[in-house]
């Protein structure tokens, strides 16, 4: 057997592992998908949906539960989506490489993997205490936007990092300024790669509970949240708090309730798809 014919055959063999791994993955999903969806449509109401709380499974809902998401995912966007893309900016295009460049991009990269129990940890003493905020929604988001900082910053690099360099060199060529440069030219070519790291880092963030636990998410919130210095929960807080009860029907409340989730997930991430979308059309177009 010659060498050519071998490397075909062992190819073939790793397309065919990962084929089979990845139809592993799918059946998986769907399945689970599939228990989630049939354990929890029954109880799919609009009591859940215009509930809040309670002992009894049958007055039981979640409206506070998503109201307190959909405030902490426009919080946590807020803070951490105009600092990650900034600090990739500044490291990619403005900082002169050294020494220090290096340790900082390499503790981006290090604080990428630390577990989401740290930043709660790191939440609670900075944010809830040292900061004074309490355990309010604007603590939780701040927490969140910590933990999804280093995620936004390093896809924000490997955006930029793949923009042409003759982009730059062209820009600078017609003697636009460094801002202009990135503005105008590396900033829009790069957009539908940072706008998939920001997707993926909400997403992230959407379904994390344990940080929420430590910095002051309640399971039992009987109002609606107002203002960012308000107690809060969350879908994520709440589906764990009903799993956790011995009753059957709270199991199938935290279905519905996973259901809603991944709703408003979708829902998100769809938005922020079209917009990626949007502008990758409009940068091929001119």
């Amino acid at each position: 057997m010659n060498l050519r014919l071998r490397y075909k055959i062992y190819g073939a063999i790793f397309q065919g592992f990962c084929f089979s791994t990845n139809a592993l993955a799918i059946v998986f999903l769907v399945y689970l998908l599939g228990s989630v969806i049939f354990q929890g449509a029954g109880s799919l109401n609009w009591t859940l949906l215009s509930s809040y709380p309670s002992r009894f499974p049958e007055k039981a809902g979640i409206v506070a539960a998503i109201a307190g998401t959909l405030w902490m995912m426009a919080l946590t966007a807020v803070v951490s989506i105009p600092l990650g893309i900034g600090a990739a900016i500044y490291l990619e295009e403005y900082a002169k490489p050294g020494r220090l460049i290096r340790l900082v991009r390499l503790n981006i990269q290090n604080l990428a993997g630390v577990p989401s129990i740290i930043y709660g940890m790191l939440g609670l003493t900075l944010i809830v205490r040292g900061m004074g905020l309490g355990r309010s929604i604007l603590a939780g988001a701040l927490t969140m936007a910590l933990l999804i900082l280093p995620v936004i910053t390093i896809a924000t690099q490997e955006a930029l990092r793949a923009v042409p360099n003759s982009l730059r060199l062209a820009g600078f060529g017609i003697g636009m300024t460094r801002w202009q440069v990135v503005r105008y030219q590396v900033f829009p070519s790069a957009l539908p790669g940072i706008m998939t790291g920001i997707i993926l880092a909400l997403s992230r963030a959407v379904g994390e509970s344990a940080p929420l636990l430590l910095v002051g998410a309640t399971a039992y919130s009987a109002y609606m949240p107002i203002s960012p210095m308000d107690g809060f929960t969350v879908l994520s807080v709440q589906i764990y708090n009903w799993i956790d009860q011995p009753q059957k029907a709270f199991h199938d409340l935290s279905a519905a309730a996973i259901i809603v989730l991944l709703v408003i997930l979708v829902t998100l991430n769809s938005a922020a798809i079209y917009l990626r979308q949007y502008y990758r059309k409009k940068l091929s177009t001119g």
